[in-house]
This record gives structure tokens, sequence and C-alpha cells, in this order.
């Protein structure tokens, strides 16, 4: 009788194992389980609380895709990340099914709102194009979210970090935009990140709420820009609490003296928390920043770790592969 339970326990563990190990593979030729991300992300049950990897073969995926709240605990794989690309051309203006018409929240090509997501190895793109104003690629509203080795492109708005109480984690990076393409009011943190402008515009718009200490932070980046350009701003306060700090980062010759931008408000001078510490790169004249901005000293910028940014309540520390 002892060996049946302890064969019948030995089972169930092996079971729940597999069940925790849950690989979905997405291939647009058919041999995968499914054809389109969508489909893979419908499979998983709502109310999902054991983890789920979806494994996306190469290819370009012409497709909205909507991660809902329900649908926590996913990874999201790609085979080559410059070769498995999620885009559509979704962008402020369109006509919405309802007649409205379409705001920035609702033109992303991606939509994140469940919890514990990451992404490794996908390019995520707005292909809408240059002029058509606001154009999200990737919507992150979930909390505890990381996306490791991926290249998230496209124009105005392309990384809109929405959710007031999320957390995100970017490691290795590249992103690509023109005009406030990393913007919203989410606890971030960039960590070796390829930040890359491609008009004479702005970086962020942080629009951090005045309770948060942190809210974009830039750790050993690297920002370049197109051949020319040499207009951008590090960022601008989309609400007044901006807060935004380059650590450690490269600064190509495209940004601006004064580094940064006040969104046409003085006001916004006396509340944006907008901070530096130990900028390289031809761009990195302490001396010439407008003096509302702060230089940081060794020890204020040792806080700037990624556990005292996003650990929270929970402790949660992102792990991801090198």
């Amino acid at each position: 009788m002892k060996k049946f339970f302890f064969l019948l326990s030995f089972i169930t563990g092996v079971c729940q194992m597999i069940a925790a190990q849950t690989r979905i593979v997405v291939n647009q030729d058919g041999s995968g389980t499914y054809k389109t991300v969508q489909e893979a992300i419908d499979h998983i049950p709502s109310h999902n609380t054991k983890p789920i990897e979806i494994f996306v073969k190469n290819g370009i995926y012409q497709e909205r895709v909507v991660i809902d709240s329900t649908k926590n605990f996913v990874s999201l794989i790609g085979e080559d990340k410059d070769k498995t690309i999620i885009t559509f051309n979704n962008h402020a203006g369109m006509t919405l099914p309802s007649g409205n018409r379409m705001g920035t929240p609702e033109s992303a090509s991606f939509f994140i709102y469940a919890h514990d997501f990451t992404a490794r190895n996908i390019t995520f793109k707005n292909d809408a194009g240059f002029t058509a104003g606001q154009a999200v690629a990737v919507l992150a509203h979930g909390d505890r979210l990381t996306f490791n080795h991926c290249r998230l492109i496209g124009f105005q708005d392309v990384l809109y970090t929405e959710g007031e109480r999320s957390r995100q984690y970017y490691q290795d990076c590249y992103i690509e935009g023109t005009t406030d393409f990393i913007f919203g009011p989410s606890i971030a943190v960039f960590n070796r990140c390829h930040i890359h402008s491609k008009k004479n515009s702005h970086v962020t718009a942080a629009s951090t709420s005045e309770s948060k200490p942190y809210g974009y932070v830039f750790l050993n980046c690297r920002l370049t820009a197109d051949t020319a350009l040499h207009g951008v701003s590090l960022g601008r306060p989309w609400k007044p609490y901006a807060s935004v700090a380059y650590i450690r980062c490269y600064l190509g010759p495209h940004i601006i003296a004064g580094g940064w931008n006040n969104w046409s408000n003085p006001d916004n001078e006396k509340t944006a928390r907008f901070a530096e510490y130990k900028s390289t790169g031809p761009s990195a004249n302490a001396d010439a920043r407008v003096k509302w901005s702060r230089q940081l000293n060794k020890k204020e910028a040792g806080q700037y770790t990624v556990k005292n940014i996003l650990a929270g309540s929970d402790g949660w520390i992102p792990t991801v592969s090198n």
C-alpha cells in the first residue's frame, strides 16, 4: 500500500511538473500548435496560475495581439529577435468598430494587461508610418513585466508604459522612435538598452505620480540617432512630477546641450525630477544642462539599483538570461 501511494505521489508530481511547463508553438506554416500569436493567447485558460511558454517561430505576424488581465504567467519567446516580428498599423485617428475615433491607448499593436509576463527575442513593431501620429507598438499595463533581447520599433509613442501600478524591466533591448517614444506613468528600468531617435524631438514623456520615488531609470544605456539629428531632448514631463534618470549612459551628438525640455511650461521646472550620473559621449557636458535638472552624486546614484527601484512590497526582482 505504501508503494502504491508513493507511486501515485510520484506520478502526480510528474504530471504537475509537465503542466507547469506547458509549451505552445506558433508557426505560420501550420507545423506548430497554432498559426497566429493571438490564437495561442486565446488557448490559455482564464485566470491562469501556471507558467506557459509560447514559442514563436520566425515570421512577420501581421496581427493585433491582446493579452488580457486573466492570462498571467506567460512567456513569449521568439526564435530570432530580428526575424520574429509582431506588427500592426493601428494609429490614433482611425475609426473603431463603434464609430468612435481611435485614441493613443487604442492604437497599439501589442497590448499586455496580464501580470508576470516575459518577452524574449521578439520584435514588436507598429508600421503605421512616420506621419501617422500616435501609433503604439507595445502598451504595457500589467505588473512584473520583463523584456529581454527584444526590439520595439515605430515612430511616435512606441512604448506606452501605461499601468499606474506597473513595474517593468527591459534588458538588452533596442527601442526606436521619433517623439515621446517611451512614455507613461509606470516604473521602468532600462538596463543596457540601445535607444535610437529618428527625429529631432523627445526620447521620454514620463507621467510619474508624485508619490513614486522612481519613474524611468536608464542604466548603462546607449543613446543614438539618425545621421544629422542634433535636436533631441532626454525627456519632457507629460505630468508635473515626471521622474527620469540616466545612470552611466552614452549620449550621442544628437542630444541638446540643455538635455531636457519643460514641455513649454515653466511650472514643470519646479516639480519634474530629471537627473543624470556620469553620462559619457559627445553630449555629456553636465555644465550645459538646464539648471532645473540634477547631476547625482555617487551616494545618490548608488540608490538606483534594480532591487530598490522594482522590488516593491512583494520583493520582485526580474530574472533574465544574459
